[in-house]
């Protein structure tokens, strides 16, 4: 097992409904959305085979689906929805999730929350 090995999905782009205000639920905004996965990545770097590590590709396509589908209206609910996704692949032991959404507040770039969750349900 390799406790420091890490896979990282940077700038995932996801346009679904976020917000709490009227004017927010009936629109798309967009949400910027960093993962750290902490997996084993030994198997796939001796074989060379995708079979061997996560799928980000294939991750970064659920997790979309799963934001646009949940309808959140809390930044910190998006972020609990994407770490849940992460989690649910077997070779993640934990997910480090950040979820940054731009123009949130008239004067302020950005609002974002960042969690880890680990697998079994603790949380960091």
């Amino acid at each position: 097992m390799h406790d420091t090995d890490r896979l990282e999905l940077l700038g995932l782009e996801v346009a679904c409904v976020i917000g709490d205000l009227p004017e927010e639920r009936g629109r798309e905004q967009r949400l910027l959305v960093d993962v750290t996965l902490a997996c084993d990545l030994s198997a796939a770097g001796a074989s060379d085979a995708l079979s061997d590590t996560v799928d980000y590709a294939a991750l970064a396509e659920t997790i979309r689906a799963s934001l646009r589908t949940a309808r959140c209206h809390m930044i910190e609910r998006a972020a609990e929805c994407v770490a849940r996704v992460c989690l649910g692949n077997t070779r993640v032991r934990s997910a480090r999730v950040r979820v940054e959404k731009q123009g949130a507040v008239p004067g302020l770039r950005a609002a974002a929350v960042t969690v880890t969750r680990e697998r079994g349900g603790a949380s960091v």
